[in-house]
């Protein structure tokens, strides 16, 4: 009995974290299209330093996660199937808070004429599909700790995807990103501040994420990411 109700409270609670993941997603979508969207009065340098700042640490918490030895404390304080879904409900948590706080910074980048206003939509539209695609080539219900929690088994791979989106680049889901956030038509400097700072910390953690994948997949990533040659940019980066 005890046994039921503990995989039904840990149900719960990884099916709420995924929820808060969504939610947290919506709510920075829809305060960079509305909020981010209108000039502010200038307030200086001050204001996209405080966003950097505001932004790392959401970048710490994502770093110190990844370190074996926290999540070693995180299964300890409530247990291995739930660790993922705790970083994905304070991940979560932390994203609401650095889109509610972000502070305005004033003045427009650019404004696009027709037809490069259409072009810039049809990028960011682009940038979705990209993301949507990527994402159900991955086990998003590991990603977001549900299977964990209910127990059931992975759906992984037990090799690296290089098909599909994984093909183009070896990380599709941070070129989806970066086609959604700066091909705005109407680039004010909060949305270009929000838009550099997310990039650049995506780009940042991508090493990290491939030296765990290497030790992961060894010899099968590095062959994959001599064939995919682009880490997130095709041409750049």
């Amino acid at each position: 009995m005890a046994g039921r109700i503990s995989s039904w409270r840990d149900g719960v609670l990884s099916l709420g974290g995924g929820l808060s993941f969504v939610v947290s997603l919506l709510y920075g979508v829809s305060r960079y299209v509305t909020d981010f969207e209108s000039p502010r009065p200038a307030r200086g340098a001050g204001a996209a330093a405080f966003d950097v700042l505001l932004f790392s640490v959401f970048a710490l918490h994502h770093s110190l996660f990844a370190r074996t030895g926290l999540k070693r404390h995180v299964e300890a304080l409530v247990s291995p199937a739930l660790e993922r879904s705790v970083y994905v409900w304070i991940a979560s948590a932390l994203f609401i808070g650095v889109c509610a706080a972000w502070q305005p910074v004033g003045g427009t980048v650019w404004t696009m004429p027709m037809p490069w206003a259409a072009l810039g939509t049809a990028l960011q539209t682009a940038g979705l599909v990209v993301t949507v695609i990527a994402s159900r080539q991955l086990d998003v219900f590991s990603l977001a700790g549900i299977r964990q929690a209910l127990r059931q088994p992975a759906a992984t791979h037990d090799h690296v995807v290089r098909d599909g989106m994984y093909a183009f680049v070896r990380h599709p889901l941070y070129f989806g990103w970066a086609l959604m956030v700066f091909p705005a038509p109407h680039m004010t400097a909060t949305r270009l501040v929000f838009a550099t700072v997310s990039t650049c910390y995506l780009a940042v953690a991508i090493p990290f994420e491939e030296r765990a994948l290497r030790r992961e997949f060894g010899a099968e990533y590095d062959a994959y990411a001599k064939h995919v040659r682009w880490r997130m940019m095709p041409g750049v980066y």
